[in-house]
This record gives C-alpha cells, sequence and structure tokens, in this order.
C-alpha cells in the first residue's frame, strides 16, 4: 500500500468512527470502525479507548489479519479479533462497524432477529436482520471477541453478507459492513431505524407480521443489482 493509500484509509476510518459518535450510534466509547486493504492483507481500525472526538487519521492503528500491529503508537480496538474474522469469512466487503445503539442493541440482548415489516427494512435488507447464538461459558472465558466473530460467520453459514449486512450479536450489540467503510457506517445507521420501527410497530400491533417474500423481493431488487430502479424511475 503507498503511504498515499495509507493516509487515505486512515482518513476513511478516522471520518467513519467519529461519524459514528455525530449520528448518536456509539455512545461514550461504545463503538468502532475499520477497514481493508485485502491485497496487503492490512486492516486500519481506531485505538482502543479514545473519545470520538479526540480521534485524528494518525491516531488510526494499521494491523495485519493476524492482529501484529504494523503501524501506529496506540492499541488497537479490543474487537480487533472480531473484525479480523469478518473480513477473512466475508472477501467482497472493505470495511466492518460495531455500535451499541439503542434500539439496535436492545433487540440483540433480547435475542431477537429483526424482521422484515416494512419496506422502509426491505429496501436495505433482503430479509430478518439475524441473531447469533448466545456464546458458550468456554467461549465467553477465552478468546471472547474472536469467537465472536466466529459466531456471526456461523450464522451466515447459509445466508449472504451482502445482501444481509448487518447482524445482532446475542446479549452485546451489531455489527455491520460494507464494500467501504462509509457504506459500514450507513447500514448502521439504516439498523438503527429499522430497529426502532420494528419495535414501535410491535408495541401499536403485537400481531404485525413480517411483509410478504413478493414485496421484500421487489424492494430489495429496486434498490440493488441489475433490476434496480434508475434515480428517475423511484421519482
Amino acid at each position: 500500500m503507498t503511504t498515499k493509500a495509507r493516509t487515505g484509509m486512515r482518513r476513511a476510518v478516522c471520518d467513519a468512527n467519529v461519524a459514528l459518535s455525530r449520528r448518536g450510534l456509539a455512545p461514550l466509547t461504545f463503538g468502532n470502525a475499520s477497514a481493508i486493504d485485502h491485497e496487503r492483507g492490512l486492516v486500519v481500525i481506531k485505538p482502543s479507548g479514545v473519545a470520538f472526538d479526540k480521534l485524528t487519521p494518525d491516531a488510526m492503528v494499521v494491523t495485519d489479519l493476524d492482529g501484529k500491529v504494523v503501524e501506529g503508537k496506540l492499541r488497537p480496538s479490543s474487537d480487533l479479533p472480531t473484525h479480523l474474522a469478518l473480513y477473512r469469512a466475508f472477501g467482497a466487503i472493505g470495511g466492518v462497524v460495531h455500535a451499541h445503539s439503542h434500539y439496535a442493541t436492545a433487540w440483540a440482548q433480547a435475542a431477537r432477529e429483526i424482521p422484515c415489516l416494512g419496506t422502509t427494512h426491505a429496501d436495505h435488507f433482503h430479509g430478518p436482520v439475524p441473531v447469533t447464538a448466545t456464546l458458550s461459558a468456554p467461549e465467553t472465558a477465552n478468546e471472547y471477541e474472536a469467537n465472536t466473530g466466529h459466531a456471526i460467520v456461523r450464522r451466515f453459514a447459509t445466508l449472504d453478507p451482502i445482501t444481509t449486512p448487518a447482524v445482532l450479536v446475542a446479549g452485546h450489540a451489531s455489527f455491520a459492513w460494507g464494500v467501504t467503510v462509509a457504506q459500514a457506517v450507513d447500514t448502521m445507521t439504516v439498523l438503527e431505524a429499522v430497529a426502532r420501527l420494528a419495535l414501535d410497530t410491535l408495541a401499536l400491533n403485537p400481531g404485525a407480521k413480517p411483509i410478504s417474500q413478493t414485496l421484500l423481493d421487489k424492494r430489495y431488487r429496486r434498490e440493488h443489482g441489475a433490476d434496480a430502479y434508475s434515480a428517475a424511475e423511484k421519482r
């Protein structure tokens, strides 16, 4: 990776972390964002325990895919092993974010997937937002962050991480990803919105059911892929 490219990657990751805070998705230091250069096998991630308003591009930490620090004076986020597990398993993604946003975290703590109850959800996720299995006591006691990543990967054994670009970790919080780290932040923003919508919908109507597969497919495909509507068609 050239010096210019690495500088740009540091800035993108710094901007993504700051955006998590500014959008109200990560209170205090409860969140982090990273990006990967797949060709070089290098990851740039937020340093551990640094307040979002104190972050600078130079403070970002560069590691390899084994978690070894390549550049940076600070410790990488403690969630680095989870990010690395996702990058190893999901080769098409370029950025990962983790946040303890209120509504998505409530669903994660309840260990409930977020059902697709409307078209706002369907425009971004091709189905419910899944939740992982609860980690076992040994998984929690030893290499917790890495095992969190493994639990996410297991949950996606039959799911497409591109059409379902987020997950709830049971008893914990959420992770989201994208082709870029900026896209991953946008996905986390949408996740929090649909988590709140689903909770409010079920409060108003506990018997609310997911939308039909036909409507789900229609809405998702009009936003993504070869069948996506043009800007003129959406107006």
